[in-house]
């Protein structure tokens, strides 16, 4: 799996019991040959996912496409990611409360 393709399949693996009442919008900025620019966005128990930068987001997230494929099989401890500047994160308090529907923890 690419990190295009864990991004553009996020809506078929969240619990939507688990986004009830939860609303956001998040860009995905992935640097490389399996990145792109993306939008997930949580609104109405659903979760949308699309290519290019839609909306205002609530947080921000540039990453290259390797990192994330490491943080996603846990080979990459999320905290020293960004610590290390692997992963940028304008909005981590939002990154946080979504980390685990979105299968970063």
């Amino acid at each position: 799996m690419t990190a295009k393709e864990f991004i553009l399949n996020l809506p078929s693996k969240v619990n939507t019991d688990a986004i009830e009442g939860l609303e956001t919008n998040f860009h995905f900025d992935i640097e490389g040959d399996h990145g792109g620019q993306f939008t997930v966005s949580i609104k109405d128990q659903e979760v949308n996912s699309e290519e290019g930068l839609v909306g205002d987001p609530s947080c921000t997230v540039k990453v290259k496409d390797e990192n994330l494929m490491k943080l996603l099989k846990g080979e990459l401890n999320p905290m020293m990611a960004m610590m290390t500047g692997k992963v940028k994160i304008s909005n981590p308090g939002e990154m946080m409360k979504y980390a685990k529907i979105f299968g970063l923890m």
